[in-house]
């Protein structure tokens, strides 16, 4: 039944928001990321006009969050069997919560760059630059050390499977020598995502656990770091 009084409607409302966070693990990754940018909001101390920018952002993607669930749950009511019409309009509903993301990304970029990349950049420039002997010998380390780590474990192949992941210690070894070689926080940060990006294939395919993808690229940044800093000091 339709509720009469305002409290009991506002707490259908809540119950759907509830009910969402409850079973989308997408809208919980939301609310974390929303908890993170609202905190991020007071260690940068952003401008009122920011801050209603990123609200408005934020509310946004958590609103087609909600509709998405609204058409999954109404769509599964009507056609509990497959169909192709059923799929069409999970798929848009989930498109527009993608279109949503996406916007938000892109005016948080906007925003907040101004404040983390100087202190990014700053960070960058605190490690030194490294020699060019040092980024090859670290990248050449990297991949010694994943192999003989391999050959400890005998798990996987040199080139599939096993601990830890060589393609996420290879990738996050040349994003952390890009990063500190160029001191571009936006190229860092691109070439972060796209190691991220080899590292989670790892996991798409079915090739590595979550473990040895982690394992993996903990060793190639660690080790690069040390490498670095290593001929920094030496020179």
């Amino acid at each position: 039944m339709k509720p009469t009084r305002f409290i009991d409607s506002a707490n259908c409302a809540i119950e759907g928001i509830l009910y969402t966070a409850r079973t989308q693990k997408h809208m919980r990754n939301h609310f974390l990321a929303a908890l993170v940018v609202l905190i991020a909001t007071l260690f940068l101390h952003v401008t009122a006009l920011e801050f209603i920018l990123l609200t408005l952002s934020v509310s946004f993607v958590l609103f087609a969050e909600l509709m998405n669930t609204a058409v999954e749950v109404v769509v599964d009511l009507v056609s509990p069997e497959y169909h192709p019409l059923a799929k069409i309009a999970k798929d848009t509903a989930a498109g527009a919560v993608l279109v949503a993301a996406i916007g938000t990304a892109v005016m948080g970029y906007l925003i907040l760059s101004h404040y983390i990349f100087p202190v990014y950049k700053e960070m960058l420039g605190m490690i030194g630059t490294p020699t060019e002997m040092g980024t090859l010998v670290s990248i050449l380390i990297v991949v010694i050390v994943v192999i003989i780590i391999k050959t400890r474990t005998s798990r996987g192949t040199p080139l599939q499977g096993g601990l830890p992941s060589g393609h996420a210690a290879l990738a996050f070894s040349i994003a952390t020598s890009v990063s500190l070689n160029t001191k571009d926080p936006m190229v860092s940060i691109l070439t972060i995502a796209l190691a991220t990006m080899v590292s989670h294939s790892r996991l798409l395919l079915n090739i590595h656990s979550l473990r040895e993808v982690v394992l993996g690229a903990l060793t190639g940044t660690g080790i690069t770091l040390a490498v670095l800093l290593l001929f920094k000091v030496a020179g």
